[in-house]
């Protein structure tokens, strides 16, 4: 596996490299408990805020299974880092990936997630050669819940009560997508619209 480029751009995003002066940003996000439940790693603080910015900052390409490729969400007209999104690859034989993602509410269902989502699908299955996505959703959240089904998503598992999160049984769904289903879907969206003659 390859590298990845210095930043990876969207209509209206910039996928990039943490940096060390993006802590007050991610802080602003990664310590809402709303916001924690679905972290790699969770972070309650400023210092844990900062330990866990300097794991992302080196986290920069998938060399071997195990690895992990995070980025900031940084939105282009106001260069405003507003979440992330992590790239992991769990398998080279069976070409096993997953991705997560968390993004401040403040910027939810403006459709960032979509962007930032599709171009890491883009990464995972055309530069890094992975065979199938996984993505993990808590089964109360129903905004990504409904984002992934309308991605092309299929649901693969519930898991029910398998685990506590402070205090309350988590719910987690498991959601999965081939490189031969994004594709597909891939030209679906790229047709041009045709007008029906009445």
């Amino acid at each position: 596996m390859t590298s990845v480029c210095a930043s990876l751009e969207t209509a209206r995003l910039r996928l990039r490299p943490f940096e060390r002066n993006d802590i007050d940003a991610v802080c602003a996000y990664h310590t809402l408990p709303s916001v924690q439940r679905y972290l790699l790693n969770r972070t309650r603080d400023r210092g844990e805020v900062a330990s866990v910015l300097d794991l992302m900052s080196r986290q920069v390409s998938l060399q071997r299974p195990g690895d992990v490729l995070s980025m900031a969400i940084m939105r282009r007209s106001d260069r405003q880092i507003i979440g992330q999104i992590v790239l992991i690859w769990h398998d080279a034989t069976a070409g096993q990936g997953e991705i997560r993602f968390a993004l401040h509410p403040a910027f939810s269902g403006q459709g960032y997630l979509t962007e930032a989502i599709s171009r890491m699908l883009d990464i995972a299955f055309g530069q890094y050669r992975i065979h199938r996505i996984l993505v993990r959703c808590d089964g109360r959240n129903h905004h990504s819940i409904a984002l992934l089904q309308q991605m092309g998503m299929r649901l693969e598992a519930h898991f029910r009560e398998h685990a506590l999160f402070q205090g309350e049984w988590d719910e987690e769904l498991h959601f999965a997508i081939l490189d031969r289903e994004w594709r597909q879907s891939s030209k679906v969206r790229e047709l041009p619209v045709r007008h029906r003659v009445a």
